[in-house]
C-alpha cells in the first residue's frame, strides 16, 4: 500500500503548492508515474482524425497542434493573422519530418467578433465533413478594459462567448466525427490555475463595476470556462461529444513573457516548455474515453478539484443565470 499512497500524497501536495506543482518541477515529478490509461498515446492514435486548434499561431496553441499532428491528425490552425498561422505551420513542418502541409491547413477568424465566428463556422462546416477534436486555446491578458466592435468586454468575448458560439455552431460537425470514428469527439478548453482565486461573477460578466484589472479579468473568465465546461458537457452528451477543461501549468510562452514580464523574470527558470504545457491537452485528445469521461477539470493528466476556497463555489442558480446570459449574448 505505501507504494500507491505516497505518489498520491505527493501529487496532492504538488497540486496545492503553486511553484512546485505548476512549474516544470511538478511535470517532471509526475511524468514517470504516467502509465496505463495515462501513458503517452501510441503513434497514430489520431490517424484519420481532424482537429481544430484556436490560437495556434505560437505558444501553447502551436505546441498542441504539433502534438496532435504527431499522433496522426490533420490539424486546422485557427489564427487571427494568416501570416502568424503560416509561420507556425512552417515551424511545425520543420519540427516533424515527413509531414506534408496539407495536414496543417491555416484558418483565419477573430474569436472575439461573434459575426466573424459565425461566418467562419459556416465556411468551415462546408469544407470539413467531420471534426474529432476542437481545442479552445486562444486567449489574451489585456492591460485595460476594452470592448469588441459588438460591445462585449474583450476577455469575455475571446475566452467565453467565441468558444461557446463556435462549439455550438460546429456541434453537427463534431457529432459527425463521433459517428465516423465510433468514439466520442472532444472539446478541450484551455483554462488556467488562476481561476482558483475567482468566483463566478454571474452578475457582472462584462466587468462594468469595480476597478478593472487585466489579470483579474483573465482569471474570472477562466473560472467561467470551467463552469461552461460542465454546462456544455451535459448539453452535448446526447451527440456523443465530450467536453474537458484543463490548466496547463506555468509555461514559457509569448503571452506570459509579454503580459507578465515580472512573473517571467522571477519564475522563468522553472517555467514549463510549451510542449510540457500542451501535454495534457494532447493526451486528452487521444486518451481512452473511459479514462477521461466528460465535464472534468484536468492538470497533468489527472482530474483536479474545481475549487479550493469555499468563497469561489457557485450555486446552481448562479450557473443557470450565467447560462442564460451567455445564451443571450451569443444568440
Amino acid at each position: 500500500m505505501p507504494g500507491s499512497v505516497v505518489p498520491s500524497v505527493l501529487d496532492t501536495l504538488l497540486d496545492r503548492t503553486l511553484v512546485p506543482g505548476y512549474s516544470r518541477i511538478g511535470y517532471l515529478l509526475r511524468r514517470p508515474g504516467w502509465s496505463g490509461d495515462r501513458a503517452d498515446p501510441p503513434r497514430g492514435a489520431l490517424a484519420g482524425r481532424a482537429a481544430l486548434v484556436t490560437g495556434a499561431g505560437g505558444g501553447l496553441g502551436e505546441a498542441i497542434a504539433t502534438g496532435l499532428v504527431r499522433l496522426g491528425a490533420t490539424v486546422h490552425l485557427l489564427v487571427r493573422s494568416r501570416d502568424k498561422g503560416v509561420a507556425a505551420r512552417d515551424r511545425i513542418l520543420a519540427a516533424v519530418p515527413g509531414l506534408s502541409a496539407d495536414r496543417l491547413p491555416v484558418q483565419v477568424c477573430d474569436l472575439g467578433e461573434l459575426a466573424d465566428v459565425r461566418a467562419f463556422a459556416t465556411r468551415f462546416a462546408t469544407e470539413v465533413d467531420a471534426l474529432d477534436v476542437l481545442v479552445h486555446n486562444a486567449g489574451l491578458l489585456p492591460p485595460g478594459r476594452s470592448e469588441t466592435s459588438e460591445g462585449n468586454e474583450l476577455t469575455l468575448a475571446v475566452h467565453v462567448l467565441g468558444p461557446l458560439l463556435l462549439t455550438r455552431l460546429l456541434t453537427d460537425t463534431l457529432a459527425a466525427g463521433a459517428e465516423r470514428s465510433g468514439s466520442d469527439s472532444r472539446v478541450i478548453i484551455m483554462s488556467s490555475g488562476g481561476m482558483y482565486a475567482q468566483p463566478l461573477r454571474d452578475d457582472d460578466l462584462q466587468f462594468r463595476t469595480g476597478d478593472y484589472g487585466g489579470t483579474a479579468a483573465y482569471a474570472r473568465t477562466k473560472r467561467m470556462q470551467v463552469v461552461l465546461t460542465g454546462l456544455l458537457a451535459d448539453e452535448l452528451a446526447p451527440r456523443r461529444v465530450t467536453v474537458h477543461a484543463l490548466h496547463p501549468g506555468w509555461a514559457r510562452t509569448p503571452g506570459v513573457t509579454g503580459s507578465l514580464p515580472l512573473f517571467d523574470r522571477v519564475v522563468g527558470p522553472v517555467l514549463r516548455t510549451p510542449a510540457q504545457g500542451a501535454d495534457t491537452a494532447v493526451w486528452l485528445a487521444a486518451a481512452p474515453s473511459s479514462a477521461v469521461g466528460t465535464g472534468r477539470f484536468w492538470h497533468d493528466r489527472a482530474p483536479r478539484p474545481e475549487h479550493y476556497l469555499s468563497r469561489t463555489r457557485e450555486t446552481p442558480a448562479q450557473r443557470e443565470r450565467f447560462r442564460a446570459e451567455v445564451d443571450r449574448l451569443t444568440g
